[in-house]
């Protein structure tokens, strides 16, 4: 399942993604894994959270995105819970197009996986490409 929370900036959406991951890592066992690039939530999220900084990594566009989320997977086949704050950092794009593109692929990609995917997005909701809003 993927759910994309849009919204303008300062709107609160990353506040409501970290009690969301911290909720999940205290109600299930759960495997999350968070994406982001620099390291803003390192404080704000538990420790059981795996926090992934994609600046440390070779991560610039969308079909890089979706190859690191691949390689997280293979690595951790028991993953669960998969969230991305500020998709439009992550992938180094603000295209909503290539996001469209991206949500599809994922969606492939997801088809026989039991994870729940969030993703933040810092677009208003009414102007989203309709790839995208059908997951908001």
């Amino acid at each position: 399942m993927i759910k994309v929370i849009a919204g303008a900036k300062g709107t609160g959406k990353t506040a409501r993604l970290v009690d969301d991951i911290n909720e999940q890592a205290i109600r299930e066992s759960s495997n999350i894994v968070c994406i982001e690039r620099g390291n803003r939530l390192d404080r704000l999220l538990k420790y059981q959270i795996r926090l992934i900084d994609v600046s440390e990594y070779y991560c610039n566009d969308y079909g890089q995105l979706l190859a690191f989320i691949c390689g997280v997977y293979a690595r951790d086949y028991d993953l669960t819970h998969l969230y991305i704050d500020s998709v439009y950092k992550v992938a180094q794009s603000d295209s909503q197009s290539g996001f469209g593109d991206f949500l599809d692929e994922l969606e492939k990609f997801l088809t026989d996986k039991q994870i729940d995917v969030s993703i933040i997005c810092s677009s208003v909701s009414e102007g989203l490409d309709p790839r995208i809003a059908k997951y908001c």
